[in-house]
C-alpha cells in the first residue's frame, strides 16, 4: 500500500517588490520546495503575501485561505523562510502557533531551525502556549485591576442579576415579579429535595426563567447555591482561561462579598445547601490517575491496544488476551535505553551530520561569494556596452547571465541541505540528551518527567507471543551504521 505524503504548503511574505535576487519570493520558494522534497513532503499549495507588511497579516486573503485550507485538512503543515516572513507582529505570532498547535499540523521555519514534527521542533509549540498564555494573562490582568474596586463599591460588573433581583441606577435591588417565584424554588426544593421534582413543578405550575425557557435541574442547582438570595452578594469570584475556554473559580481570599436586600431567611437558604452538599458527597467518585509508565504505546501484535484492567497489573489485550506484567514492560524498556546509547553509539550519527553540515555551509559561502563575483563583472561590463558591438559584448556578458542563473537554481538546494541537517542535528541531539537523561536518572526522576520523556521518544512497543518490539526516534542515517533511522530492539518475553 503506498504511503500517503504529508501536505504542506509554502508561505512566502515579502515586504517589497524590489528585494535583491538573494531575498526574491522566487529564492524562497525554491529553498522551501528542496526542504520538503528532503523531507519527502508534498506541497499542495503556496501562498504569496509579496509586498505585504509583518505588522498585521492575520486578516490578509491569502493567511484566510492558508487558514481555510489547515482547517479543512488539505494541508497539515506550513514551511516558511524565517519566523519574521510569517508575521513580525508577536501577538499574530502566536496566534498562528497556537492555531496550527490545536489543528495538530506542523510548523516549519527554516532559518530558526524550527521543524514541528520532530521531537526538538515540538518544543516550539511549548514555548507558543506558553508565551501566548502569559500574553494573555498580562491582558486580563489589567483588566482585572478595576474589578475588585468595582465591586467593593458595589457597583455591577457586566452581565445580568441574579434571577430575582435587576440592576436600578447601578445598584441591585428585588425584582418583584421573579422575587416569589425565586423563593418558591427553595421551598419546594426543602420539600420533595429533588432538583428534577422542584424544576418540573415549577413548569407545570406556569413558570418561566427570565428568557422564557423551562426550568431544569441544573438552573434550580445554580439558583439554590447563589447566596445572592439569602443576602449576600459574591463578586470577583470567577475568571476566564480564554476566549472560547471555561470559567473557573478565584481563590476565596479574592472574593468580595456586599449586603443585598435578602428573597430568603438565612435558614431556608442553609437547609437547602445541606441536602445539596450531602447529595453531592454521595455522588463523588475520585477518579483515578495512570500510574503505568507505558501506558498508551503498549499494542498487541493483532493491532490491538493494551491495558491493564484489574488488580493484577499486566497489560492485556481484550481480543486475544495477550499479556506482560508492567513490572517487566518497565524493565525491558530501561534495557531498550542502554542498549540505544551504548550498543549502537548514537554519538556517531551526531559527529559525522555536524561534519556533513560544516561542508555543506562551506560550499553554500563559496557559491554565494561565487554569485558575488559574477555579478560585479557584470557591472563592470555594462559601461562597455557601447564601446563592443553586440556579438562580442554578448560573448562575453552572456556566458556570465548563465552562471548566475545557474547559482540561483543550485544555492536553494544547498540552503535547504543546510536546512535539513541542522533541524535534524538539533533534533537528534535533543533525543539523545532526553534518553541519556531517561536512562542515567530514572531512579530518581518523577513520573511525570519520565513520562514526558517517554512521550518525546517511543514510537510504538508491539507485543507478540513470543518477543517485545520496541522502535524509538530519531537518528538520521550514517554512512558508518547499516541500522534504519530508527532504533528498535527486540527482546523475548520475561519468563
Amino acid at each position: 500500500m503506498m504511503k500517503h505524503k504529508k501536505q504542506v504548503g509554502i508561505w512566502i511574505r515579502v515586504s517589497t517588490d524590489m528585494q535583491v535576487k538573494d531575498d526574491s519570493p522566487e529564492h524562497h520558494e525554491q529553498r522551501a520546495r528542496y526542504y520538503t522534497e528532503s523531507r519527502d513532503w508534498q506541497v499542495a499549495e503556496v501562498y504569496r503575501l509579496e509586498a505585504v507588511s509583518g505588522k498585521s497579516v492575520m486578516n490578509h486573503p491569502e493567511a484566510q485561505r492558508m487558514l481555510s485550507d489547515l482547517r479543512s485538512g488539505r494541508i497539515s503543515g506550513l514551511v516558511f523562510s524565517k519566523l519574521a516572513r510569517l508575521a513580525r507582529n508577536t501577538k499574530e505570532l502566536l496566534e498562528f502557533g497556537e492555531i496550527f498547535r490545536t489543528e495538530g499540523a506542523d510548523l516549519v521555519s527554516l532559518a530558526e531551525q524550527i521543524d514541528t514534527s520532530t521531537p526538538a521542533g515540538r518544543l516550539f509549540f511549548t514555548l507558543v502556549a506558553a508565551m501566548a498564555e502569559w500574553e494573555r494573562e498580562e491582558i486580563s490582568s489589567r483588566v482585572a485591576a478595576s474589578v475588585p474596586i468595582r465591586a467593593r463599591m458595589g457597583k455591577p460588573l457586566g452581565g445580568q442579576a441574579s434571577f430575582g433581583y435587576k440592576w436600578q441606577d447601578k445598584t441591585l435591588v428585588i425584582d418583584e415579579k421573579e422575587a416569589p417565584v425565586r423563593k418558591l424554588l427553595y421551598e419546594i426544593f426543602l420539600d420533595c429535595q429533588r432538583k428534577k421534582t422542584t424544576a418540573h413543578t415549577l413548569n407545570q405550575m406556569g413558570y418561566r426563567t427570565r428568557n422564557g425557557a423551562r426550568f431544569s435541574d441544573t438552573t434550580v442547582d445554580r439558583l439554590l447555591r447563589d447566596t445572592t438570595a439569602k443576602g449576600l452578594r459574591i463578586a470577583n469570584y470567577t475568571k476566564s482561561l480564554g476566549e472560547g475556554k471555561q470559567w473557573v473559580i478565584k481563590p476565596e481570599d479574592e472574593w468580595i462579598t456586599i449586603p443585598c436586600p435578602p428573597i430568603v431567611d438565612k435558614e431556608l437558604w442553609e437547609k437547602c445547601n445541606a441536602i445539596l452538599d450531602e447529595q453531592a458527597k454521595k455522588r463523588k467518585r475520585v477518579g483515578r490517575k495512570s500510574e503505568y509508565l507505558l501506558a498508551g504505546f503498549v499494542k498487541c501484535e493483532c493491532g490491538t491496544s493494551m491495558y491493564v484492567l484489574s488488580s493484577v497489573k499486566k497489560f492485556t489485550c481484550k481480543k486475544c488476551k495477550n499479556n506482560i506484567p508492567v513490572k517487566d514492560m518497565d524493565e525491558v524498556y530501561h534495557r531498550l535505553l542502554k542498549g540505544y546509547l551504548n550498543d549502537l553509539h548514537p554519538q556517531i550519527y551526531i559527529e559525522e551530520l555536524e561534519a556533513e553540515l560544516r561542508e555543506t555551509e562551506r560550499l553554500y559561502a563559496a557559491a554565494v561569494k561565487k554569485r558575488a563575483q559574477i555579478r560585479k563583472k557584470m557591472d563592470e561590463l555594462v559601461p562597455l556596452r557601447s564601446e563592443l558591438d553586440k556579438e562580442h559584448f554578448a560573448e562575453l556578458y552572456q556566458p556570465l547571465v548563465t552562471q548566475v542563473q545557474q547559482l540561483d537554481q543550485s544555492n536553494p538546494k544547498l540552503q535547504a541541505d543546510i536546512d535539513l541537517k541542522r533541524v535534524q542535528l538539533t533534533s537528534s541531539d535533543y533525543v539523545l540528551q532526553g534518553a541519556k537523561k531517561l536512562y542515567n536518572d530514572w531512579p530518581r526522576m518523577l513520573f511525570p518527567q519520565k513520562r514526558a520523556l517517554v512521550e518525546t521518544i517511543t514510537e510504538y512497543i508491539t507485543i507478540g507471543q513470543d518477543t517485545i518490539n520496541i522502535g524509538v526516534s530519531h537518528l538520521p542515517l550514517s554512512s558508518k551504521q547499516t541500522s534504519p533511522h530508527n532504533f528498535r530492539g527486540s527482546w523475548p518475553l520475561p519468563a
